[in-house]
């Protein structure tokens, strides 16, 4: 399946999991930019940064394969395997991104909407009844029992 056949599918784990993917580029551009504030912000940007390496190894289940990490690591990832738990831990993490303007109003705003967007997306996806379905670009169906 062509990434354009993945879209057309109208499966919203898809698009929740490619908004994942954007949210990680955010999370990290974000909290690097702002972990430079002299204030609790530095707090929500770490957290931040936390979250969007958290989501690279959630999203891009290859890379569970490839890097080393701990069983109790893998284990906790592998939580994340049903629509519904992922919208769980988009959502948990967007509110903890909603929380930071309590200190100052950030660029971690932006932020908190595309992980609640991703949240959504897969709460949609669970709603509806529809299994979780992974992009085979990102490494999902097939490509990670390609490596071993």
């Amino acid at each position: 399946m062509t990434l354009a056949e993945e879209f057309k599918s109208r499966n919203f784990s898809i698009y929740g999991q490619w908004t994942g993917v954007l949210c990680i580029f955010l999370c990290f551009a974000l909290g690097i930019a702002n972990i430079f504030h002299f204030n609790l912000l530095i707090i929500f940007s770490v957290i931040c940064l936390v979250c969007a390496f958290i989501i690279i190894f959630i999203e891009i289940p290859l890379l569970l394969r490839i890097c080393p990490t701990s069983q109790g690591f893998d284990s906790f990832i592998r939580r994340f395997e049903t629509n519904y738990m992922r919208a769980a831990i988009y959502a948990i993490m967007s509110v903890i991104q909603w929380i930071s303007i309590s200190v100052a109003a950030s660029s971690l705003i932006a932020a908190a909407v595309m992980l609640l967007v991703a949240a959504l997306f897969y709460l949609a996806a669970g709603i509806k009844g529809q299994a979780f379905q992974g992009s085979k670009t990102l490494g999902g169906q097939g490509v990670a029992q390609m490596i071993i």
